[in-house]
């Protein structure tokens, strides 16, 4: 284990964060329920931070400094087709979501957890890259952009925002999902990049739910925490009380 990563806590009980897992689901929703989140969360209405894990509907997303000059085809074809285009607060570029990709979204008041934003950054990596090793897969990182990487393809990507104190958005790591779309864009922003996943990059198989899995037992090594599960309805539900209160 990455000893840059062991307990600075040792001998607490870990904190404990809620854990809503989503199947695909449209990013609008997911976008609008992050939002709310950080409210509450900033608020004290919650008083623990929430990791949202999910996978999207077909969507491409683009970051607060722009991006969609880097969408290489005309958006009348994504709009025939279906597929989102939406403006966000987080850094980056333009990417896209869809299923067959983990999304994983921390509501986190870095300040309670004792983290700057690159030791943050640095965690969301760390999952990736430990649950890629976990199917054999030699991913790393490279200065030239956040995420992670196989040789020269990017296989997982990391853009945050932080309002008021709490980090929202996050990291997305394709598991096994059509690449096609990649190729529709400069991936984050970088020409002559090549998009990969955990499926190309491995000779065992890859199941969506395993990996899910693994982010989970990765999370709360590296952020020393007990991660409880919570449906969105009981989610729901509970913001209902709160704001009731």
């Amino acid at each position: 284990m990455n000893t840059l990563f062991l307990s600075r806590h040792s001998g607490r009980s870990p904190s404990r964060w809620h854990c809503v897992s989503l199947p695909p689901t449209d990013y609008r929703k997911i976008w609008q329920l992050q939002k709310e989140l950080v409210a509450a969360r900033k608020d004290r209405r919650v008083a623990a931070d929430t990791v949202l894990i999910v996978e999207h509907h077909p969507v491409f997303t683009f970051g607060r400094r722009g991006g969609i000059e880097n969408l290489t085809i005309p958006q009348t074809f994504l709009e025939k087709s279906g597929i989102g285009l939406f403006q966000v607060e987080r850094g980056g570029s333009i990417t896209f979501h869809g299923p067959g990709q983990l999304v994983v979204y921390p509501i986190l008041d870095l300040q309670s957890a004792g983290l700057r934003v690159t030791d943050y950054v640095n965690r969301l990596e760390e999952i990736m890259l430990r649950t890629a090793a976990d199917w054999g897969i030699a991913a790393r990182r490279r200065s030239l952009n956040r995420g992670i990487w196989v040789g020269l393809k990017k296989m997982g990507s990391i853009g945050i925002a932080v309002r008021r104190g709490i980090a929202f958005h996050g990291s997305a790591l394709n598991v096994d999902l059509p690449l096609d779309p990649f190729t529709w864009i400069h991936p984050c922003g970088l020409k002559g990049i090549q998009a990969t996943s955990m499926a190309m990059e491995s000779d065992q198989t890859v199941s969506i739910d395993t990996v899910r899995t693994s982010i989970k037992r990765h999370m709360e090594e590296i952020f020393e925490v007990r991660l409880e599960p919570v449906d969105l309805p009981a989610l729901q539900r509970f913001f209902g009380k709160e704001s009731a209160a």
